[in-house]
């Protein structure tokens, strides 16, 4: 049985597709460019909000490094403001995470979303389920790269062995296999199975339920 569980968040803990569409739409509105629907950016999210920002650049439209960060001060500040206005917990997630962590299991996060952001966010909606948060670093390479895996794994005392990375999206398939580790892709989330399989995701969870069953089993 694995000892820690690690979490990707948007898509799989959190159903903030409404909401990162919302924000991003706003500032596509503030510059005259189109608009996007809500369900082209289950492609656009999970690489975090700089790449979400590239995509949806219009084409001509030259993106400058000056424009890049004038757009992601705009996010972050629509977001941070309306972050929970349609966010929702994933139905049988709550009563997942209580068994994995009843069961002594350690629970841990590691998102794209800036880690200012992901923190708050989390003990938001799991207020003291989850031994530690990781969220992106200005500093650091985001997911896929293993940095910031790592990173938490050596925080919450975890082993390649002994832990399990959990997503919804072939790049959280692409960071476990980056840093060594069993991945597992959840089917609730912003992806398909198809994805994942191609990815080559170790399991594959339909419902949180079945999620629980295949980590105690």
């Amino acid at each position: 049985m694995y000892k820690n569980i690690i979490f990707d968040l948007d898509g799989t803990l959190l159903n903030t597709l409404d909401d990162l569409a919302s924000a991003t739409n706003w500032v596509c509105a503030r510059h005259g460019w189109p608009s996007h629907p809500v369900e082209e950016y289950k492609y656009f999210v999970g690489n975090g909000a700089p790449k979400l920002l590239e995509r949806v650049v219009p084409n001509g439209v030259d993106l400058t490094d000056e424009l890049h960060r004038q757009l992601l001060e705009e996010f972050t500040r629509r977001y941070n403001a309306h972050k929970e206005d349609k966010t929702v917990v994933y139905a049988g997630m709550p009563e997942a995470l209580a068994r994995l962590k009843g069961a002594g299991l350690t629970l841990a996060v590691l998102s794209n979303k800036p880690h200012e952001a992901a923190y708050p966010v989390v003990e938001r909606y799991y207020p003291g389920v989850f031994h530690a948060v990781q969220g992106a670093l200005s500093e650091l390479p985001v997911k896929p790269d293993p940095t910031l895996l790592h990173r938490l794994m050596g925080e919450i005392g975890a082993t390649e062995a002994d832990t399990l990375f959990v997503g919804d999206s072939n790049v959280d398939i692409r960071t476990a296999k980056n840093g060594g580790l069993t991945g597992c892709g959840v089917l609730w989330g912003f992806r398909t199975r198809a994805e994942l399989e191609v990815e080559g995701a170790d399991f594959i969870a339909a419902t949180p339920e079945d999620l629980t069953e295949l980590i105690l089993s």
